[in-house]
């Protein structure tokens, strides 16, 4: 779902750089110093599971976590996704410098809602699966319309590459929806500190 360089204008541009500074400086002051090797670890997992590209028609799509993050991380996960998406950036050419700020938007911004909005459902063990579910399908949906809204603002001439976009990850939705529920209840059981549950 990375956005190419080359592509969006220059309003579009500055927009994404200045809302992802803002984003990532009020997750760097919520990070707390014990917190800081959790997030290391899920910056790390999104940047192994964006390599990880699944065939679908002619092109392909990926698996990207940030529902996890979100859930996760809340705040946090915009430099998280900052410092993977950078280092996709410079070793794979994913993306690139000129985007990042417009796709860590894409991606942190949908982490974060997710946080906000399955955090209640969260703490209460009956509802936490759903929840969890939930936060990874709508993470992805949200990026796919992120991600085309910066298009369609660009060039109207994009609209048709945009409905592409939020077709062809529909079975990343699902896939991280399962992935999402699978490792929350099995952090749950075994670490639940990490998910900051008032409940087991």
């Amino acid at each position: 779902m990375h956005i190419s360089e080359g592509i969006l204008s220059a309003p579009v541009l500055i927009s994404g750089g200045v809302i992802a500074a803002i984003g990532t400086v009020i997750g760097l002051k919520k990070i707390d110093i014990d917190e800081i090797m959790p997030v290391a670890l899920l910056s790390s997992a999104f940047f192994v599971a964006g390599l990880v590209h699944v065939p679908l028609g002619p092109g392909s799509v990926h698996l990207m976590l940030i529902g996890l993050l979100g859930v996760m991380l809340g705040w946090a996960a915009f430099p998280a996704i900052l410092v993977a998406l950078f280092l996709q950036a410079l070793f794979f050419q994913f993306g690139g410098f000129a985007v990042l700020g417009v796709n860590t938007v894409t991606m942190g911004a949908p982490a974060l809602c997710c946080y906000y909005l399955t955090r209640p459902w969260m703490d209460n063990p009956k509802t936490r699966s759903l929840a969890a579910f939930f936060a990874g399908f709508f993470a992805i949906l949200l990026a796919s319309l992120l991600t085309s809204c910066a298009l369609a603002l660009t060039d109207t001439g994009f609209m048709a590459a945009a409905q592409l976009i939020v077709a062809a990850n529909l079975p990343i939705m699902i896939i991280e929806g399962c992935i999402t529920m699978f490792t929350v209840s099995f952090l749950a059981k075994v670490q639940p500190e990490i998910l900051h549950l008032k409940y087991a």
